[in-house]
């Protein structure tokens, strides 16, 4: 069923859940003795279950595994895979610094572990081109793009998408308040910018901050997802980075004919403060433009 159009901007053309920093350990131990990152990742996969076959594609940006063990990954593929398959959504999954290339060719993309260099790859959804770009360093938690990925990146954005691509990389090209993240950061972003300004990236996708924050790059909205595994507190003392047991989110992208629109979505299950259920709706999308605003927008008399 097409939905109307309720107000100035129409249903949005594409819808993509983006999911950032699960960090599963070897037989779903918590991390660091204390965070629970199993059971948050099946709190994530109920909350991205409602949206049935609205979504056309599942991002995580990294960060999959905390030690690139073969059975985190078997864990997390095991969780989103059937959730994107129902909603016939693409999964991509995209490099972290916590990862390992080899186990994470091997299962999570199906691909030769051999191959030791950056795990890039490109995904198209109905004409949207989705990059997955690879910014680790092996042996290193920073982020860093050689020559080479400047390259590869400049090839795969050389003939525009029918929709325009959007870049997801684990290190985002974004400021942060948290000082000891600053070293983390991503390298190599002025090469990155020439590549990518005046191209058809749309928006950017990252993770790795552990709290979900939003920016732009080379004119280019950045959008960076909050962790499924354990957040930092950016409201901490300004020299100390804390990291809590909650605060977990995930991102939703809308994607527009001429626009994206971004939304943090908290994942856990709280109290109900206020329901207008599908049944409003349905009255309201049948009703004309001017019998809506009386129907929901006009204040009830005291």
């Amino acid at each position: 069923m097409v939905q109307p159009q309720l107000g100035r901007y129409p249903v949005a053309r594409q819808v993509i859940a983006h999911v950032s920093d699960t960090h599963l350990l070897d037989g779903g131990a918590p991390l660091g003795g204390v965070a629970d990152t199993v059971s948050a990742l099946s709190q994530t996969a109920r909350q991205l279950e409602r949206f049935g076959t609205a979504l056309d594609a599942i991002v995580v940006t990294g960060d999959v595994a905390d030690l690139g063990e073969a059975d985190a990954y078997a864990r997390v593929r095991a969780v989103l895979e059937p959730i994107a398959a129902a909603a016939e959504a693409r999964l991509v999954w995209v490099m972290g610094n916590h990862d390992e290339r080899s186990p994470f060719r091997r299962d999570l993309l199906d691909t030769p572990a051999a191959d030791p260099g950056p795990v890039h790859h490109m995904v198209d959804v109905d004409g949207l081109r989705i990059i997955a770009l690879d910014t680790t360093v092996p042996g290193y938690h920073h982020g860093e793009l050689d020559e080479a990925a400047i390259a590869w990146l400049d090839a795969a954005l050389e003939a525009p998408a029918p929709n325009g691509t959007i870049l997801a990389m684990h290190h985002a090209p974004i400021a942060t308040p948290v000082a000891l993240m600053d070293v983390l950061e991503l390298r190599g972003q002025d090469e990155l910018a020439g590549v990518v300004r005046d191209r058809d990236v749309r928006l950017i996708l990252g993770g790795h901050l552990h709290y979900p924050t939003n920016g732009s790059f080379a004119g280019i909205p950045v959008a960076v997802a909050g962790a499924t595994a354990y957040t930092i507190d950016a409201s901490a003392a300004p020299r100390e980075l804390v990291g809590v047991d909650g605060g977990r989110s995930f991102n939703l992208v809308h994607l527009f004919d001429d626009g994206v629109v971004t939304s943090v979505v908290p994942v856990g299950s709280f109290p109900v403060v206020s329901h207008l259920g599908h049944e409003l709706l349905a009255e309201v999308e049948a009703l004309a433009p001017d019998e809506r605003l009386e129907r929901f927008s006009r204040k009830p008399t005291p």
